[in-house]
């Protein structure tokens, strides 16, 4: 099996080296982006399985790297945990609306950061299982024509 990617998204360093400390010892590669800009163009060239997106960034938010990844076709299923500071019933809704699989609160811990990592990771492999399967079924019915009444 392929090893995940995750990338962390965030300014600020500390941050990121906590997540990726928390995240060490398990089967990922991880890559890191400081500001929103540098985050929608690692969502194309690393081409991560799992974005841990901070919210307060430069250049773009975390809401705006959502929003620009869910409505383009080429990111869309890359699963998307919020991991701010930010935690008003009001930020999480506009998370939601922009597009994130999950929410996690800071300060994060490590227990609930690696499961909720895992559960975002089984549900990218399932969802592109699906995926796949649609576009078989979809060959095999073009290449059989349409059925016949019985």
């Amino acid at each position: 099996m392929a090893q995940n990617r995750i990338l962390i998204a965030d300014d600020n360093l500390p941050n990121v080296e906590l997540l990726e400390a928390y995240l060490s010892g398990y089967d990922y590669e991880i890559a890191a982006a400081a500001d929103g800009a540098e985050a929608l163009e690692m969502a194309v060239t690393f081409t991560p399985d799992l974005i841990l997106l901070d919210i307060m960034m430069p250049k773009y938010s975390g809401f705006e790297v959502c929003e620009k990844l869910k409505l383009d076709p080429g990111t869309k299923n890359i699963m998307i945990l919020m991991v701010t500071a930010l935690t008003e019933l009001g930020d999480i809704e506009r998370a939601v609306t922009a597009g994130c699989d999950d929410y996690l609160s800071k300060p994060v811990n490590k227990a609930e950061l690696i499961k909720r990592v895992e559960n975002l990771l089984k549900l990218k492999s399932v969802t592109n299982e699906l995926d796949r399967l649609r576009r078989y079924i979809d060959r095999m019915e073009d290449s059989y024509g349409p059925r016949r009444g019985n």
